[in-house]
This record gives structure tokens, sequence and C-alpha cells, in this order.
């Protein structure tokens, strides 16, 4: 039973030292009382010879049924769970109420201010610097390493992820603190607008998830119109120069870069952001490059490759900065992203 009990206990986070401390404030008086060595402590002793070692036992593991009660009461509200499917095809238990929440990653956390949850969040990585007001919750590290200690500390009931490839590392560690990981992977601004309708259900913000993805559709809906009667335009998406990446079809961007009124050359490429060769991509040969700088980013990958140098796109100056952050971030500001491009490449629809 004592072995039951403590794993019980380390499953919910509480330590038995933990436990022995808040306890020994109820046990001490009554030790006081009944290890004095005086008649009466004595005549209790040989009288209530159970009571007496119900006391020492319960001290021992740290317990008294006022102190259990006590421990046990918060976690009452987070009772009552329900299973989800996340984005990666993973059953994950959460708590009907969520009220502490952990993002590793910079549009997770935008979404969860964008339903409304902001003020749940109690832990994100140093990436994540929208909007201003996350600057002030607790920092864990990066998106890839981020401190386990640090997030366990937090007492979250959910940490959020941005693909599967962060799970490894720190998944079985998180699940022994009985810590729910939900995934998210979207692969299309469709998929994104779903990934904040589901954040919305998960914090109970319905109604104003379900307004924000209206007006997000709405928006992107206008920029469908706008490009529909023009021809497509061969975009190359440089992600990065030095080595040279850029998007495949399992990427989110590939489905915004045609929705912008363009077709990405590398629109076949398996991944979502492979690796490019210099070969490859000087026989691309696309109409427009497109690059994500700026935000977040600084000055990085704001020169179009050399591969790229003497591509029509840059022969013809259509090469495209756009803030990085709008586009690299799949979340509301996706759509902004969206809307930048679609008049990079298609002004005349937008005079």
């Amino acid at each position: 039973m004592y072995f039951q009990f403590h794993k019980s206990l380390s499953g919910e986070g509480i330590s038995l030292r933990l436990l022995w401390v808040l306890c020994v404030s109820a046990v001490n008086p009554l030790l006081r009382k009944l290890t004095a060595e005086t008649l009466r402590t004595r005549r209790f002793r040989r009288e209530k010879p159970g009571l007496w070692l119900l006391l020492i036992a319960m001290f021992a593991i740290g317990l008294t049924p006022s102190c259990s009660n006590r421990l046990n009461h918060p976690s009452a509200p987070t009772a009552e769970t329900r299973e989800v499917t996340d984005e990666a095809g993973r059953r994950v238990r959460l708590p009907l109420k969520i009220e502490r929440i952990v993002s590793l990653a910079p549009n997770l956390t935008e979404i969860v201010y964008a339903v409304g949850a902001g003020d749940r969040l109690v832990g994100r990585t140093r990436y994540c610097d929208y909007p201003l007001e996350v600057k002030n919750v607790a920092e864990i590290g990066d998106t890839m390493t981020p401190s386990i200690e640090r997030i366990i500390a937090l007492k979250p009931q959910v940490v959020l992820v941005s693909t599967a490839s962060q799970l490894e590392a720190f998944t079985k560690q998180l699940e022994q603190q009985k810590i729910a990981v939900y995934v998210t992977n979207p692969r299309s601004l469709d998929e994104v607008f779903r990934s904040i309708t589901t954040f919305g259900d998960l914090f109970g913000t319905q109604d104003r998830a379900a307004r924000l993805v209206t007006e997000l559709r709405r928006r992107a809906d206008a920029v469908a119109a706008a490009v529909g009667t023009t021809k497509p335009i061969t975009v190359f998406y440089q992600v990065s120069d030095e080595p040279l990446y850029t998007i495949g079809r399992e990427s989110y961007l590939t489905d915004l870069v045609r929705r912008a009124g363009g077709v990405s050359v590398t629109a076949d490429v398996a991944n979502a952001f492979p690796r490019f060769s210099d070969e490859a991509a000087l026989a691309a040969r696309p109409e427009a490059i497109i690059l994500p700088t700026g935000g977040s980013m600084g000055s990085a990958n704001s020169d179009v490759a050399k591969a790229l140098k003497n591509s029509p796109a840059a022969l013809n100056n259509r090469v495209y900065k756009i803030n990085e952050d709008h586009l690299q971030r799949p979340g509301p500001r996706l759509v902004d992203g969206l809307e930048e491009m679609a008049r990079a490449l298609h002004p005349e629809v937008f005079k």
C-alpha cells in the first residue's frame, strides 16, 4: 500500500518530503503531548496503543487526514477530463477546463492570445515575442531544446508543440509528470484555421475563435477574388540562402503561394522544408522570389542566394521581401502574409 501511495503522489508531482513539511504542523502538537515522558503519555500509550501507532505511521509517510484533504482539494477542478486527437493523430487526455498552458512555438503563442486564452499562458519560448504582453510570461528556453525542469515547475496542464519533431526529446518526461502534450501540424491555410478553431474548443473560447476564423476567411476570400483572373507567377520561396532551403509539397507555404496567385517551382519536392541544390535552383528559373526576412529575424535571409542571382526573378527585379513573422508563423497573422504576397505578385489588381 505504501508503494502504491508513493507512486500516486509521484504521478501528481507531489513528493513525500513536501507532504511531510505540510503535515508536520498538524501532527506536531499531538506528538509533543504524546511523546513527553509523563505518566499521562505512558498511560495513553498503554491504554490506546492502536491510536498511537496510527499517528506514528501517518507521521512517517507525511500524511494526516486534514492535510490529505487540503492537498487533494486543488486538483478537484481538473478531475474531469476528455480525450482528443491532436494533429499528429495522437490521442491526448486533457482537463475539461485548461487553466495552465505552456507554448513551445511562436505561432501557437499567437493563437492562444488570439482566441482569448493568453491569461492562462504560464510558459513560452524566447522566440515567442507577439503580442507584446507575452514578454511577461515565464521563459522556458528555445523551441527545440526547452528546459524540462522549468516546464515541470510551472505545472502546466498542457504543453503545445508545433510539429511532431519536437516530441521525441521530452514527451516521456512530461507524460511521467502527467502533463499532456498537444501537437499541431498544419499543411495549408485551411488547416491553420482548423487549429485556431480547435484551440477555441480546448480552452472554452469557441465564440471568439469562430469570429476570428470568420474574419480571416473573409480576408483570404478577398485575395482569392482579386487574383482569380490573373496568370499564376512561378515563385521560388527562399527559406534561407546559405545553405539553400525552400518549401516543398508538405508545407503550408506552398498552399499560401498558390492562394496569392503564384505557383511554387518546388511544389512537388518532398518534405515541408527541403534543402535545395544550386543546380536545381538555377534550373528552376522562377519569375519571382520571396524572401521572408525582417521581423524577429532582423536582416537574416535578406539576400538572394548565389544560385538564383541570374534567375529571371533577380534579373527583372522581382525579388520581394516580406515580414518573416507574417509567413513562417502559421497563425492568425498568416493572412497578413498572404495579402502582402498577393500584392507583391499581382500589384495591378490591388491598385
